[in-house]
């Protein structure tokens, strides 16, 4: 299935682009970043016109000036212009330009547009002014994951596999018989697990200071199109309201690399012990088993498993639980229709 285009992805985080020229492949597009003298981000294709060689390996000439590294073709990014040709008599041809992208640089992070310019809305960028808020301590990082990123959807919006696979960390058995609840709110959606009066998983129990007393726990995923994750996950004593409990926002920004690999960029926010650092490290750890050593793995093995075939062509058994996930298949599918029969 194609990428959707008219929307926002995260490009990077705010602390990788600097005055100097980086590159990143989003939606199979090889994207230019870099800072200007100003501060402010641009960003184009990182392929000359002339005989496609990647402008990240050339080097900047001027305030937002790229020269290509085969032939010494300059270029204004802010623009896209070709602004010096060194050769023959110089004359500049119009088709010697690279295409230019909306960005913006929000909530820490660089998001980047490729559709069409003119639709480029930054109120269509979901909130999630937490992470630059200094009431919370947010840890952050980046994984490669060797999948199409809706697969990585599919394994956030059921949260059903935490018992499974994560058994032992996150895994509950007040988690295993947790109720879920799907919300459609237009293309927002929410896949909440509610688990009522029991033992809190390990990892949690230790990170809220708990210490094995029950616990209502909540598990409320958020999601946005086409891949913009954040999970609502906390504890608190048995029947009391959620405010008299412990929780933090866990956000996942699945950014397309090409249609088997996705950049993952990962948050978790907390507003306790914001200056604990060993806390920071024992959730880093938790983060890394739970991410990197069982749900990576468990996702590149879907995929290579499925062969190159698509989803819906592969005919799933479905369960119960994969509501969540199948709605925002679903609502992704329709938008991708929309935007290629020419609608926004």
């Amino acid at each position: 299935m194609p990428f959707l285009m008219n929307t926002w992805y995260v490009a990077a985080s705010a602390d990788e682009i600097k005055n100097e020229l980086f590159s990143r492949t989003i939606c199979g597009r090889s994207v230019l970043l870099f800072r200007k003298e100003n501060g402010d981000c641009v960003a184009s294709s990182n392929r000359c016109p002339h005989r496609f060689a990647p402008l990240d390996k050339g080097r900047l000439v001027g305030d937002g000036v790229v020269e290509c590294p085969y032939h010494g073709l300059q270029f204004d990014v802010q623009s896209g212009n070709c602004v010096h040709n060194p050769h023959g008599d110089g004359k500049i041809s119009k088709a010697a330009c690279v295409a230019t992208y909306p960005i913006e640089e929000r909530h820490g992070l660089v998001w980047v547009w490729l559709g069409e310019p003119e639709a480029a809305d930054t109120d269509k960028i979901p909130d999630f002014h937490f992470l630059t808020d200094t009431k919370f301590r947010t840890l952050s990082g980046l994984i490669g994951v060797r999948a199409n990123y809706e697969l990585i959807v599919d394994n956030l919006m059921d949260l059903s596999h935490v018992e499974y696979l994560h058994a032992g960390g996150l895994g509950s058995e007040a988690i295993k018989r947790g109720e879920t609840e799907v919300i459609q709110n237009t293309n927002t959606v929410h896949s909440n697990r509610w688990c009522p009066d029991g033992m809190a998983p390990p990892v949690w129990d230790a990170l809220f200071d708990n210490y094995g007393k029950p616990v209502d726990h909540w598990l409320d995923m958020r999601w946005d199109p086409p891949a913009l994750l954040c999970l609502d996950v906390g504890v608190t004593p048995v029947g009391a309201p959620r405010a008299d409990g412990v929780s933090g926002y866990f956000c996942h920004f699945l950014t397309p690399e090409t249609e088997t690999t996705t950049h993952y960029f990962w948050t978790a926010s907390r507003t306790f012990k914001i200056h604990d650092t060993a806390l920071d490290s024992n959730l880093s750890t938790a983060i890394h088993q739970a991410f990197v050593e069982e749900d990576v793995p468990m996702i590149e093995g879907v995929q290579t498993m499925m062969g190159g075939i698509p989803f819906d062509k592969m005919n799933p058994v479905l369960l119960q639980p994969d509501a969540g996930a199948l709605r925002s298949r679903r609502v992704l599918k329709q938008l991708i229709e929309a935007e290629c029969a020419g609608e926004r």
